[in-house]
């Protein structure tokens, strides 16, 4: 998930909560969670960091495979009812929300990850037990890249807002971990499987929308995720649907588009598009598989579609950010991007193609240069593998740059994901 020098070298945040009001309405059941936050890539290039996080979606994904045609321990070892709202916050990389621990509770900043799922804490705030946490002996280890975290299981209580509250929930309290600088843990949001051979003795954690699930706090286990494109480095901009998709949202239909077969994006919430570039359909990337990820930033698409996208655009690569570039002139030609799924197609407007120049500064970019969102992702495409039988099987990560111009929704009861179309779909906002 991470870079392999740390968990995570990104972000650095001030959080700021100021207040709880509720919610008022059907679902009035959660209250909204206000943040501020400072971006820091400590010198690293988001492309960089990105790459890094796809490399251990393959690595995982080579191990998961393992495990499923032999025993799970072994093979890892061997291969080292209603809708709730919570508010999130773009970090430029990750964003973050408070989550209350215990009773009484403690409140601790995590990180929403839909690209892992274990939930844990301990990275910078120690955690606080009460006579809720129980610690079951068990050791957890989750690995992030070659980075990761090590500690111990605890069964706790713990709650995303006032209706939210989830009883028994597993909790990784981590004695070792590095890189979350500022944040306390993480919440996993992504498929149970990847909690497969993190915790001793136990086959897979439920996740907390698993247990919101089974608890009946929800309806059906669905997690909607609207943003709205950041436009300064300290923004509410974004909130999570906990048992379903909030209509107000988005303003088309949801089209949805079952898990892929294919590793080790079927591991993921991945699913298959095509991509193509202008009116005329120039063919930047076939029909293939990869992944939905709120965790990457960048669009990041195989290496020979990159190349394909970078000569139809004229871009050309800049070292101080590790992002293509072009000229005014060269913007004012810049054709939309179109992602079919399914039959449905979601276009990328020129100016969601590029990165909101008022945070160029923050990337080690210049003011007023014009920056793309488009990365490459390391492999070409048919060689994101499928490690155990050979195949194609992730060739794109739709990131949150992605993401901020569409709602999505991450379906676990029905093995899918889904996109719609939103107000920021076509806004001019970068």
């Amino acid at each position: 998930m991470f870079p392999s020098s740390s968990l995570l070298i990104t972000v650095l945040l001030a959080l700021s909560v100021v207040g709880f009001p509720v919610a008022t309405g059907k679902d009035a059941s959660t209250g909204n969670l206000p943040f501020s936050l400072k971006l820091s890539l400590n010198g690293m290039k988001l492309p960089d960091l990105d790459r890094a996080r796809a490399s251990h979606f393959f690595t995982h994904g080579k191990q998961l495979e393992a495990s499923s045609s032999k025993d799970s321990e072994e093979a890892l070892s061997r291969l080292n009812r209603r809708a709730s709202n919570i508010n999130v916050t773009n970090t430029a990389v990750q964003y973050v929300a408070n989550v209350d621990i215990g009773n009484p509770a403690t409140s601790y900043t995590l990180l929403i990850d839909t690209g892992s799922s274990n939930t844990w804490i301990g990275a910078n705030k120690t955690y606080s037990t009460t006579e809720v946490s129980k610690g079951t002996g068990q050791t957890f280890t989750v690995t992030y890249g070659s980075g990761n975290v090590t500690g111990s299981e605890y069964i706790d209580t713990l709650a995303l807002s006032s209706s939210l509250v989830i009883d028994q929930q597993s909790i990784g309290v981590a004695t070792s971990s590095n890189g979350l600088e500022g944040l306390d843990g993480i919440l996993g949001l992504g498929p149970v499987d990847l909690t497969q051979g993190t915790v001793s003795d136990t086959s897979k954690v439920p996740t907390v929308a698993d247990n919101l699930y089974s608890q009946k706090k929800i309806n059906t286990e669905v997690v909607g995720i609207s943003f709205n494109p950041a436009t300064s480095a300290s923004e509410t901009n974004g909130e999570m649907t906990f048992g379903g998709d909030d209509s107000s949202k988005y303003d088309g239909p949801i089209t949805y588009a079952a898990i892929t077969k294919q590793s080790p994006a079927k591991r993921y919430w991945g699913y298959e598009q095509t991509v193509t570039y202008g009116s005329s359909g120039e063919k930047v990337l076939s029909s293939t598989a990869g992944i939905l990820d709120t965790g990457t930033t960048l669009l990041l698409l195989a290496t020979d579609a990159f190349n394909r996208y970078k000569n139809l655009t004229g871009a050309t690569y800049d070292q101080g950010t590790g992002l293509l570039m072009i000229t005014s002139s060269q913007y004012q030609n810049l054709q939309s991007l179109y992602f079919q799924v399914n039959k449905a197609k979601f276009e990328l407007s020129p100016n969601a193609q590029i990165w909101p120049r008022l945070l160029n500064t923050y990337i080690g970019g210049t003011n007023q240069n014009i920056y793309l969102i488009v990365s490459d992702l390391g492999t070409n495409s048919g060689q994101g593998l499928d490690f155990i039988n050979g195949g194609q099987g992730l060739d794109f990560i739709n990131g949150y740059t992605f993401l901020e111009r569409f709602y999505s929704v991450y379906d676990t009861t029905n093995k899918r994901i889904g996109l719609a179309t939103t107000s920021n779909t076509k806004a001019t906002t970068n």
